[in-house]
């Protein structure tokens, strides 16, 4: 990760869950870090996400739709990890020209950017396994059919076809992670948008039964701290441009084990089984967990940390910051 020493970073949504995790480690490498962020509540964003770190680091307020902040800060920059989004399927089905807005439109603003004023810059997007649908098949590879379910998905399979294109056309290295449920520190537990997984630890550690819908969907899980890993393993391997992978988690479970779970690492907890609302069955696709050999093979990348570990690292930060993010 040499190549990151004294290299200029742009991260956008970088005060939010990923964003927040990825700056820390760059700083540990010897970047210069420059995040922009929006800060608007419902997108997870958080000044304590950077507790620690917040006079190593520089923060814009910016929203991802002005494309007239976007030029300016993407001029001298070496890597931008493009992580700003609209994540709550709901909220896109609700409200579906803001989740057009920041997931399609801003995409393409950002891209036009780089083409205008930074060729040289290399992307990573981070998308979505939403973008799948109902899987036809599993493990989910990145052959497997695009049939979103919801507007979310279909915004965000547009978003990363603009980064493929403008690769392919404008030699804008730039790759596509296809992320999974990944959880961790400073990820939203506030409700359900970023993650249901969130407002589950609240819940548990405010003493509060959860609740999980259904509960025999299988699930991957990809702690936040390999999918940082992957975003700069994307970033620094020139075979990475122009592809697609997706992340996956080392243990495949049904929502009820991990309810389980969540509860033996917490010492204790209850949950509740039930049926699943039909508003969001409607957009629910059923069991998935993914194939990642694609990224395992091209740039040596596999989750290391066990759903288990995950959890209790996770618990440990909310048992001492939950008030902060509640």
């Amino acid at each position: 990760m040499v190549l990151f020493k004294g290299a200029r970073v742009l991260i956008t949504g970088g005060l939010g869950f990923i964003g927040s995790n990825l700056a820390r480690r760059l700083v540990d490498l010897g970047a210069e870090v420059l995040l922009v962020d929006s800060l608007i509540p419902e997108y997870g964003g958080n000044l304590f996400n950077i507790n620690g770190i917040e006079n190593k680091v520089k923060v814009n307020i910016s929203d991802v739709r002005d494309p007239h902040s976007m030029k300016y800060l993407v001029k001298d920059v070496d890597f931008l990890f493009n992580l700003a989004g609209q994540t709550s399927h709901m909220d896109s089905m609700n409200d579906p020209f803001t989740d057009l807005e920041i997931n399609t439109r801003a995409q393409l603003s950002i891209l036009e950017a780089c083409r205008q004023y930074n060729q040289k810059i290399r992307i990573v997007f981070a998308s979505t396994r939403q973008i799948y649908g109902k899987p036809e098949y599993l493990p989910v590879d990145e052959k497997h059919p695009l049939r979103p379910v919801d507007v979310n998905g279909i915004n965000k399979m547009a978003g990363e076809w603009y980064h493929i294109l403008y690769n392919n056309v404008y030699g804008i290295r730039a790759t596509v992670l296809r992320l999974t449920n990944t959880y961790g520190p400073c990820m939203r537990v506030k409700d359900a948008r970023q993650t249901f997984v969130g407002i589950w630890i609240r819940l548990i550690l405010e003493g509060k039964p959860f609740d999980v819908w259904g509960g025999e969907q299988l699930r991957d899980f990809t702690y936040v701290d390999d999918c940082v890993e992957a975003m700069l393993l994307a970033a620094s391997n020139e075979r990475a441009y122009g592809n697609i992978y997706n992340l996956g988690g080392k243990e495949i479970v049904s929502l009820k084990q991990l309810a389980e779970l969540l509860v033996k690492v917490n010492g204790g907890g209850k949950y509740i089984i039930k049926e699943y609302p039909l508003d969001r069955k409607k957009i629910d696709i059923g069991d998935y967990y993914s194939d990642y050999s694609k990224i395992q093979e091209a740039l040596n990348w596999k989750p290391e940390i066990s759903l288990e570990e995950g959890l209790r690292k996770t618990l440990e930060f909310y048992r001492k910051y939950l008030g902060i993010y509640v």
